[in-house]
């Protein structure tokens, strides 16, 4: 006992809490396993003395409420804290939660609001650090395309990209892609970042590695798109819809760009690239023929709010690859489901757009704008929830005022 209290005084708890605060830099996400060595006697066992597996096992059962705390413990913590077999361990506890986060500018700084028990919750305004002004946060938001990894959210603009870290609510900058684009798609797949489309000038597919913070090419796309949207399902990037940019390239994609949208082509496909394998697949047409106005993925689909010009459909995706589909259909099988309960005035001609995001086995339909003369019964900030597994909408607690004009993304955390 006496040789317990000497080791735990406060000078030397001091110097340990200094010499393991985190650090920013540190990259090194590999697990250590536990090795066999030679037994010597010892006085006493400590926690750092365990393997990182063990490790992991303890901190995955705490309390969400409590994981920010633990980030600051050490170094070692915060690694495995943000390591995939940390999230592999809570999720197969039931311990992740399933949301969506609204993220917007103001002029103080980017703020977020998370939907949690039916009810959006607003953060404080979040600083930025490294000299990233605030004037950039409006136009890096009106062009961004956004997804998480675990709890880290990232903001993909057209020159700047932005991690926020939902647990301690800090605002980092990142590399920017090495391509500019606009109205792009992303997706997180596998704990990568990948972008493509928005650009009349590359159909090239970038990669971006969180660990390292660096971009790189990986492929070439079958086709260029303008205006198109990101997914992601069992390792696969889908890249959705759009206007098609055809042989006229640039001046198709300056009159998009300029506003002239339906001078342009719609692009009713979606193009699949394997991640792992680094092979496109079989592209799919959108059923219908119609133009794609929002879509994410959940549950294993891709689900798709289509326009055919005349009224608004309901779509999902079996992109069960690597199982031979669900339920007993196949991948790549097209199935139309209950439309959204808007009302029967809705065009995809009016001022009105749509946001879909993911949350676990539910999808969220966000009206992000919109005008209320235009389109009777209908506001901004109206949020739809389709259950996945029974197959019902019903309505969700409608954005805050400053979240109508924002960034939306599904995050597990």
């Amino acid at each position: 006992m006496s040789s317990e209290r000497e080791s735990c005084n406060s000078r030397h708890f001091t110097w340990l809490m200094k010499s393991c605060f985190p650090n920013p830099h540190d990259t090194d996400f590999s697990i250590t396993k536990p090795h066999h060595h030679p037994t010597y006697p010892t006085l006493a066992n400590t926690i750092s003395s365990l393997p990182d597996d063990i490790v992991l096992d303890c901190l995955s059962r705490v309390p969400s409420s409590s994981l920010p705390s633990l980030s600051l413990v050490c170094r070692r913590w915060s690694r495995l804290l943000l390591s995939p077999d940390f999230s592999h361990l809570r999720r197969r506890l039931h311990l992740l939660r399933h949301t969506a986060v609204s993220i917007a500018a103001t002029d103080f700084g980017l703020s977020a609001a998370t939907l949690l028990d039916g009810a959006w919750n607003n953060s404080l305004f979040l600083p930025c650090y490294d000299a990233v002004s605030l004037d950039n946060f409006h136009s890096l938001l009106t062009q961004a395309r956004v997804a998480s990894i675990g709890p880290r959210i990232y903001v993909v603009g057209r020159n700047a990209t932005l991690r926020y870290d939902t647990w301690t609510a800090t605002v980092t900058p990142r590399s920017a892609m090495i391509f500019q684009r606009k109205k792009f798609a992303l997706a997180a797949v596998a704990g990568k970042l990948y972008v493509a489309g928005g650009s009349s000038r590359t159909a090239t597919v970038e990669e971006y590695d969180p660990m390292t913070d660096t971009w790189c090419v990986v492929a070439h796309a079958p086709r260029r798109r303008y205006g198109c949207v990101g997914a992601s399902v069992d390792g696969v990037f889908y890249v959705i819809g759009g206007l098609r940019i055809g042989a006229s390239g640039e001046n198709d994609f300056s009159r998009a760009a300029g506003g002239a949208e339906a001078h342009a082509a719609y692009a009713s496909s979606m193009d699949l690239f394997d991640v792992e394998a680094r092979v496109w697949l079989r592209s799919r047409a959108v059923p219908g023929g119609g133009c794609v106005v929002a879509a994410c993925a959940a549950a294993g689909r891709v689900y798709a709010l289509t326009s055919h010009a005349v009224e608004l459909s309901f779509w999902s995706f079996d992109a069960h690859k690597k199982c031979g589909g669900r339920g007993g259909g196949a991948f790549g099988e097209w199935c139309r489901i209950k439309s959204p309960p808007l009302p029967a005035q809705v065009r995809v001609d009016t001022r009105m757009r749509f946001s879909c995001v993911g949350m676990g086995d539910k999808v969220a339909l966000i009206q992000v704008a919109g005008c209320v003369n235009e389109v009777r019964g209908s506001r901004e900030g109206c949020v739809l929830v389709y259950d996945c597994i029974a197959g019902e909408w019903g309505k969700g607690a409608d954005l805050p005022e400053v979240f109508r004009r924002a960034a939306y993304v599904g995050v597990e955390c």
